[in-house]
Protein backbone atom coordinates (compact mmCIF):
# COMPACT_ATOMS: atom_id res chain seq x y z
CA UNK A 1 0.00 0.00 0.00
CA UNK A 2 1.76 3.20 -1.08
CA UNK A 3 0.55 6.47 -0.52
CA UNK A 4 1.32 9.84 -2.60
CA UNK A 5 1.05 13.69 -2.36
CA UNK A 6 2.65 16.52 -1.08
CA UNK A 7 4.11 17.37 2.17
CA UNK A 8 2.52 19.96 4.73
CA UNK A 9 5.43 20.49 7.35
CA UNK A 10 5.15 20.33 11.13
CA UNK A 11 7.26 20.62 14.01
CA UNK A 12 7.94 19.29 17.48
CA UNK A 13 4.97 18.52 20.31
CA UNK A 14 1.80 19.46 17.72
CA UNK A 15 -0.98 18.58 20.11
CA UNK A 16 -4.31 17.53 19.87
CA UNK A 17 -5.78 20.89 20.49
CA UNK A 18 -3.45 22.40 17.89
CA UNK A 19 -4.97 19.29 15.85
CA UNK A 20 -8.37 20.25 16.91
CA UNK A 21 -8.94 22.75 19.02
CA UNK A 22 -11.25 22.08 22.37
CA UNK A 23 -13.70 24.77 21.25
CA UNK A 24 -14.88 22.13 18.37
CA UNK A 25 -15.31 19.12 20.27
CA UNK A 26 -18.88 19.94 20.69
CA UNK A 27 -19.04 18.84 16.62
CA UNK A 28 -19.53 15.19 16.23
CA UNK A 29 -19.52 15.12 12.02
CA UNK A 30 -16.45 13.91 10.88
CA UNK A 31 -17.06 16.78 7.98
CA UNK A 32 -17.64 19.13 10.75
CA UNK A 33 -14.61 18.72 12.73
CA UNK A 34 -12.39 18.71 9.23
CA UNK A 35 -13.17 22.53 8.80
CA UNK A 36 -11.13 23.04 11.56
CA UNK A 37 -8.18 20.75 11.42
CA UNK A 38 -4.83 22.12 12.21
CA UNK A 39 -6.18 25.25 13.29
CA UNK A 40 -4.18 25.54 16.60
CA UNK A 41 -1.16 24.95 14.44
CA UNK A 42 -1.98 27.13 11.35
CA UNK A 43 -5.05 28.69 10.87
CA UNK A 44 -4.60 28.51 6.97
CA UNK A 45 -4.07 25.05 6.67
CA UNK A 46 -7.60 24.18 5.78
CA UNK A 47 -7.70 26.66 3.09
CA UNK A 48 -4.39 26.01 1.47
CA UNK A 49 -4.52 21.80 2.26
CA UNK A 50 -4.61 19.48 -1.05
CA UNK A 51 -6.51 16.21 0.02
CA UNK A 52 -5.04 13.36 -0.37
CA UNK A 53 -1.52 15.09 0.59
CA UNK A 54 0.18 13.98 3.80
CA UNK A 55 1.51 15.87 6.93
CA UNK A 56 5.37 15.08 8.51
CA UNK A 57 5.90 15.95 11.66
CA UNK A 58 8.63 15.76 14.40
CA UNK A 59 8.46 14.47 17.61
CA UNK A 60 5.57 13.46 19.79
CA UNK A 61 3.26 14.41 17.20
CA UNK A 62 -0.46 14.05 18.85
CA UNK A 63 0.07 14.83 22.46
CA UNK A 64 -2.10 16.06 25.11
CA UNK A 65 -5.81 14.78 25.42
CA UNK A 66 -6.74 11.45 24.01
CA UNK A 67 -9.45 12.75 21.89
CA UNK A 68 -10.44 10.73 18.99
CA UNK A 69 -11.34 14.28 17.25
CA UNK A 70 -7.73 14.88 16.46
CA UNK A 71 -7.56 11.95 13.53
CA UNK A 72 -11.31 11.82 12.77
CA UNK A 73 -10.68 15.34 11.72
CA UNK A 74 -7.47 14.86 9.88
CA UNK A 75 -8.81 11.67 8.12
CA UNK A 76 -12.04 13.90 7.41
CA UNK A 77 -10.29 16.67 5.53
CA UNK A 78 -8.13 14.28 3.42
CA UNK A 79 -5.02 13.75 5.38
CA UNK A 80 -3.59 10.14 3.50
CA UNK A 81 -0.81 9.80 6.02
CA UNK A 82 0.99 11.13 8.68
CA UNK A 83 4.89 10.58 8.93
CA UNK A 84 6.29 11.67 11.97
CA UNK A 85 9.68 10.77 14.21
CA UNK A 86 7.63 9.67 16.60
CA UNK A 87 3.30 9.76 17.96
CA UNK A 88 1.60 10.49 21.59
CA UNK A 89 0.53 6.42 22.03
CA UNK A 90 -2.62 7.17 22.55
CA UNK A 91 -3.23 9.55 19.34
CA UNK A 92 -1.29 6.66 17.54
CA UNK A 93 -3.94 3.95 18.76
CA UNK A 94 -7.04 6.11 17.76
CA UNK A 95 -5.39 7.16 14.54
CA UNK A 96 -5.06 3.64 13.20
CA UNK A 97 -8.71 2.72 14.89
CA UNK A 98 -9.59 5.30 12.84
CA UNK A 99 -8.17 4.40 9.69
CA UNK A 100 -5.86 6.79 9.24
CA UNK A 101 -2.22 5.63 8.46
CA UNK A 102 0.99 6.85 10.80
CA UNK A 103 4.12 6.35 9.79
CA UNK A 104 7.32 6.28 12.37
CA UNK A 105 10.55 7.88 10.34
CA UNK A 106 13.77 8.94 11.87
CA UNK A 107 15.13 12.13 10.26
CA UNK A 108 12.23 12.69 8.80
CA UNK A 109 11.90 16.41 9.94
CA UNK A 110 14.55 17.31 8.46
CA UNK A 111 15.00 15.84 5.50
CA UNK A 112 11.47 17.24 4.32
CA UNK A 113 10.41 20.57 3.05
CA UNK A 114 6.88 22.28 2.96
CA UNK A 115 5.46 21.37 -0.43
CA UNK A 116 7.73 18.36 -1.31
CA UNK A 117 6.50 15.61 -3.44
CA UNK A 118 6.44 12.27 -0.55
CA UNK A 119 6.04 8.98 -1.36
CA UNK A 120 5.55 6.54 1.61
CA UNK A 121 5.41 2.72 1.18
CA UNK A 122 3.15 1.34 4.50
CA UNK A 123 4.61 -2.22 4.18
CA UNK A 124 7.70 -1.85 3.34
CA UNK A 125 7.98 1.22 5.57
CA UNK A 126 10.07 3.98 3.00
CA UNK A 127 9.51 7.19 2.64
CA UNK A 128 10.76 8.76 -0.47
CA UNK A 129 11.09 12.25 -0.93
CA UNK A 130 11.38 12.84 -4.97
CA UNK A 131 12.22 16.57 -4.92
CA UNK A 132 14.99 15.69 -3.06
CA UNK A 133 15.95 12.16 -4.25
CA UNK A 134 15.85 10.50 -0.96
CA UNK A 135 14.68 7.58 0.78
CA UNK A 136 14.33 7.07 4.10
CA UNK A 137 13.56 4.04 6.65
CA UNK A 138 10.47 4.41 8.25
CA UNK A 139 8.80 1.62 10.42
CA UNK A 140 6.94 -1.00 8.78
CA UNK A 141 3.56 -1.50 9.57
CA UNK A 142 2.37 -4.68 10.38
CA UNK A 143 -0.36 -6.60 8.02
CA UNK A 144 -2.76 -6.96 10.53
CA UNK A 145 -2.23 -2.77 10.95
CA UNK A 146 -2.80 -2.30 7.30
CA UNK A 147 -5.82 -4.75 6.97
CA UNK A 148 -7.46 -2.43 9.55
CA UNK A 149 -6.62 0.74 7.31
CA UNK A 150 -7.33 -1.10 4.39
CA UNK A 151 -11.15 -1.66 5.44
CA UNK A 152 -11.33 2.00 7.35
CA UNK A 153 -10.19 1.60 10.78
CA UNK A 154 -11.47 -1.03 13.46
CA UNK A 155 -15.39 -0.35 13.43
CA UNK A 156 -15.40 -1.14 9.94
CA UNK A 157 -13.06 -4.28 10.08
CA UNK A 158 -15.26 -5.70 12.74
CA UNK A 159 -18.35 -4.99 10.61
CA UNK A 160 -16.91 -6.58 7.14
CA UNK A 161 -16.13 -9.94 9.59
CA UNK A 162 -19.25 -9.61 11.40
CA UNK A 163 -20.96 -9.74 8.03
CA UNK A 164 -18.86 -12.31 6.48
CA UNK A 165 -19.23 -14.43 9.57
CA UNK A 166 -15.32 -14.56 9.30
CA UNK A 167 -13.63 -15.13 12.77
CA UNK A 168 -12.54 -11.35 14.55
CA UNK A 169 -8.68 -12.26 14.96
Amino acid sequence: MAIAGKVYRFGDDVDTDQIVPGRYLELVEPADIARHVMEGADPTFVRRFVRGSVIVAGRNFGCGSSREHAPIGLKAAGVSCVVAESFARIFYRNAINVGLPLVLCDGISGAAAEGDAIEVDLAAGIVRLADRDTALAGEKLSPRVIELLDCGGLVNYVRERLKAGTRIK
